[in-house]
């Protein structure tokens, strides 16, 4: 089986031959159609979280698929052989850049009707994002307002597109280029941050998703009100997510410590910080897919390459010139 993967970290995606994925026990085997360049596909190349997350190395990158199942493991009741399917994977069950991958049958979601293959793996990580920190995290309500940093980005134009169907009114960041676009997608505030400090125009918030980082996170506390929520999927991490990643204590230290001036700030302030690394998620992603033939939510994507041209895709998304998703398709329309 092809597959690209990285011989060490910091290196680049090269073409390998790896041994053909075999179902186990509550697995299922997906032929992939397609899948999708995420940011923490770089940043895992890079090693970012090498010493949070360990995995072995030939390292197969890529989180997200649609395709078709083509074997089933023991105990398997939600899937046969021939479902169209689509998912995020996840901890040490990576490798989507790959011809063929064995996903927990959890993870998966019907692909929605509306879709092909190459619009659905386009969804996976960054809705599945956006639904758990403004349904599950935040629990956005008609009427609260809600700031998106980076609304031309992929987590970003699926949180702005959700915020909306959830009743929220919905300002957003984005360069000049994509003022259009934001509005397209139905924000009710664009702020070029070319031009415009957010922080100088809004306040009174009752939520942010911070998508950016850096001073980004620090100056997003001055547009939320009193209780308010910001959650960052950037960083830094906090004692919660150390917890959550059964971290050992060192690495809890180091979390707490690094989060600390940030999580000051906010109890300062009265606001709740978080900090949200997304988790696969079936059940979720087939509420997104019901979303999706509905009309609510629909995939942007900026630009679609062949499978051989993976190496590319990736170097594009870690352009962040992308907007949207960058998808990889096995396959071409003749």
């Amino acid at each position: 089986m092809k597959a690209y993967a990285l011989e060490r970290y910091g290196a680049p995606l090269t073409v390998h031959d790896l041994p053909e994925p075999i179902a186990g026990p509550g697995q299922v085997v997906v032929e992939i159609d397609a899948s999708s360049v995420n940011p923490l596909d770089e940043k895992l190349r890079t090693g970012a979280f090498k010493a949070i997350l360990h995995y072995d190395m030939p390292l197969v990158l890529g989180h997200d698929l649609a395709g078709i199942v083509v074997a089933v493991g023991e105990g398997v009741r939600r899937w046969q052989v021939g479902d169209r399917v689509f998912a995020c994977v996840g901890g040490d069950r990576i490798g989507t850049f790959a011809e063929r991958i064995a996903v927990a049958e959890a993870d998966l979601a019907p692909l929605p009707a509306n879709l092909d293959p190459s619009a659905a793996a386009a969804l996976p990580l960054v809705s599945l994002t956006a639904w758990q920190v403004l349904v599950e995290r935040a629990k956005v309500r008609a009427g609260q307002r809600v700031l998106i940093h980076a609304g031309s980005g992929g987590v970003g134009t699926m949180a702005i597109q959700l915020a909306k169907h959830l009743g929220a009114y919905v300002a957003t960041t984005v360069g000049t280029a994509n003022v259009a676009l934001a509005r397209d997608l139905g924000a009710d505030e664009v702020i070029d941050y070319r031009q415009e400090p957010f922080e100088e125009r809004l306040s009174g918030y009752d939520m942010v998703l911070d998508t950016r980082g850096g001073d980004v996170t620090t100056k997003s506390l001055g547009v939320l009100k009193p209780g308010g929520m910001l959650v960052s999927i950037v960083g830094p991490p906090d004692p919660a997510f150390a917890r959550t990643i059964g971290a050992n204590w060192m690495v809890r230290q180091v979390i707490r410590l690094g989060s600390f001036s940030i999580r000051r700030k906010a109890r300062a302030r009265g606001i709740e910080y978080g900090f949200l690394f997304m988790r696969p998620d079936g059940g979720h992603l087939a509420e997104i897919g019901k979303l999706v033939e509905a009309g609510a939510l629909r995939p942007i994507i900026d630009r679609e390459f062949v499978f051989e041209d993976t190496p590319a895709a990736l170097e594009r998304s870690a352009s962040g010139r992308a907007r949207g998703k960058v998808v990889i398709r096995r396959t071409v329309d003749a």
